[in-house]
């Protein structure tokens, strides 16, 4: 089984670059934003531009690729506009990846901002339903550090997103990010840590709705709901957390993408090279 790992890399210049820059970074998968991550504006792709990144792709053999939502998509708001607008851009994004042959997009759940857990879990199931999911393409629920009001901290709250929706089962699925269960207070590090965490994917989730890894080191401690991604063995989860992650016999098969700020690690490629090595 070939081991999938890759980075966030830029679309800067045409899509296409961003299989280049894969290259690059030595990397077999990856992601990308669909434009530009702080704004509502979704690149639109003609059929030549999604043809081309589609035969790119088979070509560097990377595969599978990811849309990051823009971080200003928030599903769980009680406030109609900002809902709206949040549909509308995740649409575009899931329409972006149809036309480029992108199997995943992924999204951060959102906040509820005082409305309440529950309300903002109804929503957010509410807004997965009113969107219209191409079939070759799969929408990701990311877990989040839980900061403040926001939804997806923990496996359950995932699990709730899923079971409250009335879309089809196979067109929804999880993104597991290591720095935001660590800031949630998931510990990957321990060798029981770990074994709980899968233990708590599993029996919330099942191991196959978990369709892609985001590998991230993290700045803070365990449980600071703090989301500040550090490189691979520089940060908290450290070089024993990532080797639990690698090497673990349930996530094999995931692709695994990595979104690390290159502090302390000249590029990507580097902490792409470090986790090759721990992989035994």
């Amino acid at each position: 089984m070939t081991f999938r790992i890759g980075a966030h890399v830029s679309i800067s210049g045409g899509v296409e670059k961003a299989i280049e820059r894969q290259e690059d970074e030595t990397g077999n998968c990856g992601q990308i934003f669909a434009g530009s991550p702080r704004t509502w504006s979704v690149s639109e792709y003609s059929d030549e531009e999604g043809e081309k990144f589609q035969e790119a792709m088979k070509e560097a053999d990377q595969k599978p690729y990811v849309i990051h939502s823009t971080y200003l998509v928030n599903l769980a708001t009680p406030k109609d506009d900002l809902f709206e607008k949040s549909l509308n851009c995740l649409q575009s994004e899931l329409d972006a990846a149809s036309k480029l042959g992108v199997k995943y997009v992924v999204f951060h759940p959102g906040a509820h901002t005082g409305s309440g857990r529950e309300n903002g879990l109804d929503r957010i199931a509410e807004g997965i339903d009113k969107l219209d999911i191409p079939e070759n393409v799969t929408l990701l629920l990311e877990n989040t550090a839980g900061k403040g009001t926001t939804l997806g901290k923990s496996m359950g709250d995932l699990r709730e997103m899923m079971e409250r929706s009335e879309t089809d089962n196979g067109n929804i699925g999880v993104c597991l990010d290591t720095c935001h269960a660590h800031a949630a207070g998931y510990d990957l590090k321990s060798e029981e840590g770990f074994k709980d965490f899968l233990q708590e994917v599993e029996e919330d989730l099942g191991i196959d709705k978990v369709k892609v890894l985001h590998l991230n080191d993290s700045k803070d401690e365990i449980g600071s709901e703090k989301d500040n991604h550090e490189d691979i063995g520089y940060g908290n989860i450290g070089e024993e957390g990532f080797s639990n992650i690698v090497n673990s016999k349930e996530l094999e098969d995931k692709p695994m993408v990595l979104e690390t700020p290159s502090d302390n690690r000249a590029s990507y490629k580097e902490n792409i090279e470090k986790l090759r090595e721990l992989r035994k």
